[in-house]
């Protein structure tokens, strides 16, 4: 017995009235009449007492009534339960990203994302980068935030932006009171990596070797909040993305020198399953992430030269890429 027809009867029952429940139900009066008559039919039993009116429930129309509003308040409970699972998977949003996207202007943009879709859940995870990727790939993130994205079978990545290198010192070194300055005057200096392995170490370790210099490796690190923090301790020089120290040189914690001649960039990436078609929710991060004023591409620093960008020609990467 179909439940839609149960209903009809519960609601008959309920406001005592043929007419009421069926224009609830949007059917005619002699419809629902015809589909109590049914359920009489198919029972063998009189449900309903016509001889009065209004009618009565007979003791087996009660009994039907009791136990068929249960079943009928459950799946309407189950259905509702469906649709919500439904709209809360739609409209939520998991993203990974690589640490060094600039943590205050990513928490900034998240804020404003979340006053503008405010039925969204959007969770923000900052990983490593080979976590990043397998988060992706797993399903288990809708979107990632990568550097120097690379074309797989998996994965697609949607361009974002570039960003300018330069070199970072803390105030009170001797090269603080510089503008710019050549790679090749970091040599033999004591220099902030980042950890061995990632594509921007690969890139920045070439750059500095075109140039002829040997830097002095002092740390490592694979997070870029950490490696700010070692060169205001004054652990040695680093090469960083523009972007992510703009906070420290405001503040004056840290001093930025750009780099003569041929500048750095690296190039930012959202990526995500290349089977899986991007939800509405996702598209609009995205939209909103290209189109952010926060995250504006500088270009005056990288104009009049043309860029080198570590990722697009370097052919030998590791499989997990790097911020």
């Amino acid at each position: 017995m179909q439940i839609r027809t149960l209903k009809i009867y519960c609601d008959v029952v309920d406001r005592r009235s043929f007419s009421r429940a069926a224009a609830e139900n949007g059917i005619s009066q002699g419809n629902a009449s015809h589909l109590v008559q049914s359920l009489e039919s198919h029972l063998g039993v009189l449900l309903l007492d016509r001889s009065t009116r209004p009618f009565e429930l007979t003791a087996e129309g009660q009994r039907y009534y009791d136990g068929v509003r249960q079943l009928v308040q459950r799946y309407s409970e189950l259905e509702e339960e469906v649709k919500t699972l439904h709209d809360a998977e739609a409209r939520s949003l998991v993203v990974a990203s690589i640490y060094s996207v600039g943590i205050h202007h990513m928490s900034a943009f998240m804020q404003r994302f979340s006053w503008a879709h405010p039925r969204a859940e959007v969770q923000l995870e900052y990983l490593h980068p080979h976590r990043v990727h397998e988060q992706v790939e797993r399903g288990d993130a809708d979107l990632g935030i990568v550097s120097y994205p690379k074309d797989c079978s998996e994965l697609a990545s949607i361009p974002w932006r570039s960003e300018p290198m330069v070199i970072v010192c803390a105030p009170a070194h001797r090269f603080a009171a510089e503008r710019s300055l050549p790679l090749s005057a970091l040599n033999g200096q004591p220099f902030v990596a980042f950890e061995a392995g990632l594509a921007i170490r690969d890139g920045i370790d070439a750059a500095l070797q075109r140039c002829g210099a040997e830097v002095s490796v002092s740390l490592e690190f694979d997070n870029v909040e950490t490696m700010k923090r070692a060169v205001e301790a004054g652990s040695g020089l680093s090469i960083l993305p523009e972007p992510s120290v703009r906070r420290e040189i405001a503040m004056g914690d840290l001093v930025k020198i750009a780099i003569e001649g041929e500048p750095l960039t690296r190039p930012l990436s959202i990526i995500h399953l290349r089977d899986r078609p991007l939800s509405q929710l996702a598209q609009q991060f995205v939209n909103e992430l290209q189109a952010d004023a926060d995250f504006a591409e500088e270009t005056s620093l990288v104009l009049g030269t043309r860029s080198l960008e570590f990722g697009s020609s370097h052919r030998e990467r590791p499989k997990h890429r790097a911020r």
